[in-house]
């Protein structure tokens, strides 16, 4: 754990500090992660949420909201509250064919905020090359590689890439072939990973996204959505994920 993070909640062990926060946008992506770990869960109320903190996991699951806004608002209310060794951004999401086909896994190796910046008369320019922040977080190697090992074990090949989080969803070929252009590799298309990864970063803590994919990024097409297989894939990856090695993996990073 960082200075920061033992700082802030000066009265809290280490194994006390030793959870998983989760942050999804909607109850149905928190409750397929909780069916994924063992035992039940009890509501812990939250300023604006109710966050379900897991009986058998050292795992918080929150429902935020959609969009990066809400998901870094609850985050950071869910991370004042209470210190965590790690924080999750997951839940369903649009993925990049070929490389992530619906039915897939993904992991992020970066967390990218993909439409933050300005229009200008060459193209898309982002904040970082205006200057005025950052629009990448990137999950600690080790833990993502830790998670990819555990999933594997698991029958589930996990696809790894820059998952690009979004305000307005890509709904055209145009658009798609637009961002996976700027973003080689790019795996999926969500809205609100980097959110939940800058408030993860105020308060110090590593943070990492993990998608399911119901859908292609491009043409929407809501007769070919697959969300219930997505979901069933999120609940198998928490069922499968070391937790506690996670957490241990990315407080040496």
């Amino acid at each position: 754990m960082t200075a920061h993070v033992d700082d802030a909640h000066p009265g809290q062990s280490g194994p006390e500090r030793a959870r998983l926060l989760v942050v999804v946008a909607v109850p149905a992506e928190a409750e397929a992660v909780l069916r994924g770990l063992p035992g039940g869960a009890d509501a812990v109320p939250l300023p604006g949420g109710v966050l379900h903190r897991s009986t058998g996991a050292p795992v918080d699951a929150l429902a935020a909201g959609v969009g990066p806004a809400a998901a870094a608002a609850a985050a950071s209310a869910a991370l004042a509250a209470r210190p965590y060794g790690l924080v999750a951004s997951a839940g369903i999401a649009g993925g990049f064919a070929p490389h992530a086909p619906v039915g897939a896994t993904v992991l992020a190796d970066a967390i990218i905020a993909a439409d933050l910046g300005a229009e200008t008369p060459e193209g898309f320019a982002d904040v970082t090359e205006l200057g005025f922040g950052t629009v990448r977080h990137t999950p600690p190697p080790a833990a993502v590689a830790l998670a990819v090992k555990a999933l594997a074990a698991w029958d589930v090949r996990a696809v790894t890439g820059p998952v690009l989080t979004v305000s307005t969803v890509t709904g055209s070929a145009e658009r798609a072939a637009a961002l996976a252009a700027r973003h080689p590799g790019a795996a999926a298309e969500a809205m609100e990973g980097f959110g939940v990864a800058e408030a993860a970063a105020r308060y110090g803590v590593k943070a990492f996204e993990l998608r399911t994919v119901s859908n292609p990024v491009g043409p929407r097409d809501r007769a070919a959505w697959r969300i219930g297989e997505a979901l069933a894939a999120l609940e198998r990856a928490f069922a499968a994920l070391p937790v506690r090695e996670l957490i241990e993996e990315a407080g040496r990073g």
